[in-house]
């Protein structure tokens, strides 16, 4: 395993979007939930906790350049559960499921390239019909 020492090449695929131009990849955080707390009246010295068992994923988020024919594209997408795919300069990827929470159109100024920003909440279930648990996939 190589170290990367830059973070370009780096994209993210969400959906049909392949108008954006990512100028900066927040990954989803990793999540255990906190502790469950397992003290009882017979603790004598200090409180005790556990970890849970169940794990997330938090909030992704991009920025991006666009092109501005795709803003119908964008507010179509939004609460659209779909898989999302993180690929790393190195080629590695986190694949997991998603959906668009929100859309942030940047001010648009003379001489500057228009750009938005995009915040990604995972929902780690598909499209089936009850959903069914999807875990997220690292390769």
């Amino acid at each position: 395993m190589a170290r990367v020492f830059d973070g370009a090449k780096t994209t993210i695929s969400v959906g049909t979007i392949a108008t954006l131009f990512p100028t900066g990849i927040t990954p989803p955080t990793f999540e255990g939930g906190g502790e469950i707390d397992t003290t009882t009246l017979k603790n004598q010295s200090v409180r005790t906790r556990q970890p849970k068992i169940l794990k997330d994923l938090g909030e992704c988020s991009f920025s991006a350049q666009y092109d501005p024919a795709a803003i119908a594209t964008l507010y179509g997408v939004i609460q659209t559960n779909q898989s999302i795919i993180i690929t790393f300069a190195d080629t590695s990827t986190i694949t997991f499921w998603g959906f668009v929470d929100s859309v942030s159109v940047g001010e648009i100024t003379e001489g500057e390239a228009p750009t938005l920003d995009v915040t990604i909440i995972a929902s780690n279930s598909d499209n089936t019909d009850p959903p069914a648990e999807q875990v997220p996939v690292f390769a």
